[in-house]
């Protein structure tokens, strides 16, 4: 079974002159190794097509796969995680993980909360500032957290994205508008544990794997799971596997908020929690990170003695079931 690869290469785009903060969502080359070398062993023939220009350069010369293997985020607008699926979707191929506008919903942090907010789940009080005239319209009291709208990998988060005044939060908000060209998204701030939760299928087959509870060590930026933080990840965190009531208060929360949105194939779900101890949904990622050693869903499925192996035929086995599609024979079977 032919698999097509989307994906955008950091080094490619460093290559054209794009900063490291700019590129810090895109992947590794060994991240593209791991995944193709997983295909691989599962039986599948693999196919390296790149980033949504190269898709669009392979269409229009006629090639074609049985399905794509998508983890390409796109480099400009808030739509831009959806640009391959929706080039994919013209073209009727399947792909793995969430369409169009799944992700153009969930990549939109403010968008995502009011979806959530919509269906009676539990996330902080926000709002999203367009503009630094809409600071003055900020009515929920210190202390906040302010970030852009539509970043991943913990982009223009460090331990200054607490706001303690309102000063302060005029102040980011005009940096944070400047910086990255797009709202700003300010909430109340969640003092309590972080925890991630990894999720694998799609609807009522969903299922969470597992809770991890994120943990600063040391030397970390404070207050925040932050982009030094992930960058750094292996010295300054502590991806803790948990079991407890909060664990199973996530993972129920995790998989409401999956099914909410028609997340599909694999992800994983950020909350907090409040002064009270009660969780609250961050944020709902949809294309989650990749690498095996590096990313939050990989490390996840290594605490739970998943390998990786598995953790990708299970994405697989959930896009083909979408798509009707039987794995062929020649495809290791019983896996995960």
């Amino acid at each position: 079974m032919p698999v097509g690869l989307t994906y955008d290469l950091r080094d490619d785009y460093l290559a054209e002159g794009f900063g490291e903060e700019e590129t810090a969502e895109f992947d590794r080359p060994d991240t593209i190794d791991a995944i193709e070398s997983a295909l691989r062993s599962l039986g599948y023939v693999t196919d390296r097509i790149g980033h949504a220009r190269a898709l669009v350069a392979r269409l229009a010369a006629g090639d074609r796969w049985d399905v794509v293997f998508n983890i390409a985020e796109g480099m400009r607008g808030v739509g831009r995680e959806s640009q391959v699926p929706a080039l994919l979707d013209i073209y009727g191929i399947p792909y793995t993980f969430s369409d169009p506008v799944v992700l153009g919903i969930s990549l939109h942090k403010g968008m995502t909360k009011r979806v959530l907010r919509d269906a009676g789940l539990p996330t902080p009080e926000f709002v999203v500032v367009e503009g630094p005239e809409d600071v003055a319209e900020v009515r929920i009291p210190p202390p906040l957290f302010v970030k852009p709208v539509a970043e991943g990998t913990g982009k223009g988060i460090t331990a200054s994205s607490r706001i303690d005044d309102a000063g302060a939060l005029a102040a980011a908000c005009r940096d944070l508008i400047a910086r990255f060209r797009q709202p700003v998204l300010v909430e109340r701030f969640l003092p309590g544990r972080e925890l991630t939760v990894g999720v694998v299928g799609t609807g009522r087959d969903a299922e969470a794997l597992g809770t991890l509870e994120v943990a600063l060590l040391p030397g970390a930026e404070v207050q925040a799971y932050s982009y030094t933080n992930k960058e750094h990840c292996e010295s300054l965190v502590d991806y803790r596997l948990v079991a407890d009531d909060a664990a199973r208060q996530a993972e129920s929360l995790a998989l409401a908020a999956w099914r909410t949105l028609g997340c599909r194939d694999a992800g994983r779900v950020d909350l907090r929690a409040d002064e009270r101890g009660l969780l609250q949904i961050l944020e709902v990622n949809p294309l989650a990170g990749l690498h095996p050693a590096h990313s939050d869903l990989p490390i996840l499925c290594s605490r739970i003695g998943m390998a990786y192996e598995v953790l990708i035929d299970r994405i697989m086995r959930s896009a083909l079931a979408r798509a009707r599609i039987e794995p062929p024979a020649d495809v290791a079977a019983g896996r995960g």
